[in-house]
């Protein structure tokens, strides 16, 4: 057998392997692609720094005026545009694979943290949620941002899984990079350094050394861009135009604006499936100590974030964080997959568990599979909420005082029957693949449903 013949059986075995997670990730660049790209003002001012860097080499929005952001999702855009000529759509193109970047790091985050099947669940979620597939068909860099969090996370636990302070470094130099694409990269470390203090490290020199490491690299990252190449300074890390827009004066931001927001963001079936997963950690934590840990961390996680932000405009009457929360909260998003995901490995421990025998042990095993009822009818809702966006041609997120944030849609690929098609093709092709990667758990149930039809037959 020839080396070329022995490398294409290994990756054939590969493929084997990882048949849902193909499934997932060809069904949400499908999704995505049905809808046709969209626009905003922001997306718009970033395509210009974007194409700015292909013109003069850095991320000008007028010539000598550079855009007051983070710039390394400006030069990985150019770098497309460069090569594949400047268009809003190819821009686009950029983001939307990222998108499934984020749906593939997910998965993994999930299989590290609560088991294969759980991350394929989480990314299922991820990839048929209107918010993320609208992110991902729009020229922004959360995206890109959130990509680069979701890697230097996953990185990050490994590090600690082996005690490895190469992995460790390695982690903090992707840390950098997602600092220097956006400040919001900045969240995610409340997760790693919670996981980090759990694992509880007890030689006093090498936690110093890991943590030395962790930093240096991104220190370095932010150095060379603010002081030697662009000359700001590196104070400017933390400069943002949206930090000096405020609400009108005598203006009252409501303190509810984030639930309308994730309401309709998220969907009422999806949020009730989550909060069933998080009762489930609280109630039944001595069944699953270790999923409770990780459900704990993320949770504390999308509170700060959220609870952050609401200070920012609540707190601080700042326009951009009340108006906004599509990006601003976006990073919380694939926490919020994880922690509802991780039900359906509760759902399964539950079952093996001696108390299900037990009148209240089967009542909290079905408590349980409802929860997971919610979350799958949560998919459903999510189709027929994105069949509906196809239908118009722009999309308004609103909050109290009359303010929104809103996005215009471009000259879709596909008309609207065809989107539609495709987005059908695309969720069955996503719930065809969790129902494969069940297959061994559907087998027995599959073995006594034609055991007993040949009995009636018979």
């Amino acid at each position: 057998m020839s080396v070329l013949e022995v490398r294409l059986e290994k990756l054939g075995d590969v493929f084997k392997r990882n048949y849902p997670l193909i499934g997932i990730l060809l069904g949400s660049a499908l999704m995505s692609v049905s809808l046709g790209p969209y626009s905003s003002w922001d997306s718009q001012l970033e395509f210009t720094a974007a194409s700015g860097v292909v013109k003069w080499g850095l991320p000008y929005i007028t010539y000598g005026e550079t855009i007051n952001m983070q710039p390394l999702g400006f030069y990985v855009e150019a770098f497309f545009l460069k090569t594949f000529g400047v268009s809003y759509e190819v821009a686009v193109g950029v983001t939307t694979s990222f998108g499934v970047g984020c749906i593939f790091l997910l998965s993994k985050i999930g299989k590290v943290l609560y088991g294969k099947r759980t991350g394929l669940f989480a990314a299922a979620l991820f990839a048929l949620t209107p918010w993320q597939i609208i992110m991902s068909r729009v020229v922004l860099v959360d995206v890109q941002c959130l990509f680069l969090s979701l890697l230097f996370l996953l990185v990050g636990i490994h590090a600690m899984r082996k005690n490895s302070l190469g992995l460790m470094s390695l982690s903090g130099v992707l840390f950098g990079f997602a600092l220097l694409t956006k400040l919001f990269a900045v969240f995610m470390m409340i997760p790693i350094a919670l996981f980090y203090i759990h694992s509880r490290p007890k030689n006093t020199k090498r936690v110093l050394a890991g943590i030395a490491m962790f930093f240096l690299g991104a220190f370095l990252i932010q150095y060379v861009w603010y002081v030697p190449i662009s000359g700001r300074g590196l104070v400017s890390v933390f400069s943002h135009d949206d930090f000096g827009q405020f609400l009108p004066s005598g203006f009252d931001a409501s303190p509810f604006y984030n639930l309308s927001f994730f309401t309709e963001a998220l969907g009422i079936f999806f949020i009730s499936g989550f909060v069933f997963s998080v009762a489930f950690s609280i109630l039944q934590r001595k069944v699953f100590p270790k999923i409770v840990v990780s459900d704990m961390i993320f949770l504390v996680t999308i509170v700060g974030v959220i609870g952050f932000n609401a200070y920012l405009a609540v707190g601080q009457n700042m326009l951009v964080p009340y108006v906004n929360s599509i990006k601003y909260d976006y990073l919380t998003l694939p926490l919020f997959c994880l922690v509802a995901a991780s039900l359906a490995k509760k759902s399964s421990l539950l079952a093996k568990n001696k108390s299900v025998k037990s009148r209240y042990g089967r009542l909290v095993f079905y408590v349980a599979v409802f929860g997971l009822y919610l979350l799958l009818m949560s998919m459903i809702v999510n189709l027929l909420s994105l069949n509906m966006t196809s239908k118009y041609e722009w999309l308004e997120y609103r909050v109290a005082g009359g303010f929104s944030y809103s996005f215009d849609r471009l000259t879709p690929i596909l008309g609207i029957s065809h989107g539609w098609s495709v987005q059908f093709l695309a969720f069955a092709l996503i719930q065809f693949s969790l129902l494969w990667a069940l297959k061994d758990k559907l087998e027995p149930f599959l073995l006594r449903f034609e055991n007993a039809s040949n009995m009636v037959q018979t």
